[in-house]
């Protein structure tokens, strides 16, 4: 049997909220199976706790946002990548405010931080999703599409017009049975441009970030001194994003997913299409482990 996976151990980390600004602590621990991944705001009184699902995504605005009983933790999606990409089904959250920290902006902090923790195998079968027919949403130019796929397939093109883009660095695909979430996916960090940033601060966004945790980028160059750190990161980053944004589904994806231009708010819409959908799509289990997609005994052997 194909098994649900959580921590070993419980572990922390503090951080800076990119949007709040806020200082914020996080410890995460092992959860029972089924629980899913919770979140805790412990910093409120009763503290409540906000499932990691799309039906609870609220704020789409340069992150995801998910939200319960008015409590909200923003900027949910490169932790969700992370434990997507390592395998883990089950665990809590606690965290101390509404936001997660952005460590350096990509996702290979928190895979640190998990490998630090260890992962057990529980006694209960995996559950993933398999897409079983095609499904789109559009908006304006922008889409996003799920097709059948006996594996996970991530296909993203940006379009913004940049020259560090060039013709070569806007499009990445990445087929998890060939290559690495860890390796080619977890260091590519989030990104702006620094005509955005004063729009973005008058609307309380972007309060925390810095060349530390981003990549900014003025009219013709990468401001960071260490430049970037794939020629793609811009791609492979919105890549980064879609995984921690479709793992709000709750299991693990059977699919192909193709992305042109999409962000967090149509990325949510196409989850819940799906949802909404539910003769497109199955659950799946393994008896054997032989039978999983490779891709996804890829991601099992590299939380080790």
């Amino acid at each position: 049997m194909f098994r649900q996976r959580t921590l070993k151990t419980a572990v922390s980390a503090t951080g800076v909220g990119i949007h709040t600004g806020a200082k914020v602590s996080m410890h995460l621990r092992p959860a029972a199976p089924d629980t899913g991944i919770v979140f805790r705001r412990v910093d409120l009184h009763p503290p409540v706790d906000i499932p990691a699902q799309a039906q609870r995504v609220g704020d789409t605005r340069l992150s995801s946002c998910v939200e319960n009983q008015g409590a909200r933790v923003a900027t949910v999606e490169h932790l969700m990548s992370a434990l997507a990409g390592l395998g883990l089904d089950n665990a809590y959250i606690d965290i101390t405010g509404p936001e997660v920290p952005i460590m350096d902006g990509s996702a290979a902090p928190f895979v640190f931080l998990l490998q630090s923790a260890g992962v057990v195998e529980q006694k209960a079968p995996k559950r993933f999703i398999r897409i079983l027919a095609p499904i789109e949403v559009k908006t304006d130019d922008k889409w996003a599409r799920f097709e059948p796929y006996d594996g996970f397939k991530v296909d993203f093109t940006i379009d913004f017009p940049h020259p560090v883009l060039g013709t070569d660095h806007r499009r990445v695909v990445i087929d998890f049975a060939e290559h690495s979430f860890i390796k080619e996916v977890s260091r590519a960090r989030t990104f702006g441009f620094m005509q955005d940033i004063e729009a973005l601060r008058d609307q309380g966004l972007a309060m925390g970030g810095s060349l530390d945790n981003a990549v900014v980028l003025d009219e013709y160059r990468v401001l960071n001194a260490e430049g970037l750190r794939y020629d793609n990161e811009l791609a492979r980053h919105k890549v980064l994003d879609a995984i921690g944004d479709l793992y709000l589904l709750g299991h693990p994806l059977i699919g192909a997913f193709t992305a042109f231009k999409s962000g967090h708010g149509l990325n949510n819409q196409l989850v819940r299409a799906l949802l909404a959908q539910p003769a497109k799509w199955e659950y799946a289990v393994f008896e054997r482990a032989a039978e999983v997609p490779a891709a996804f005994t890829r991601w099992q052997t590299q939380a080790a």
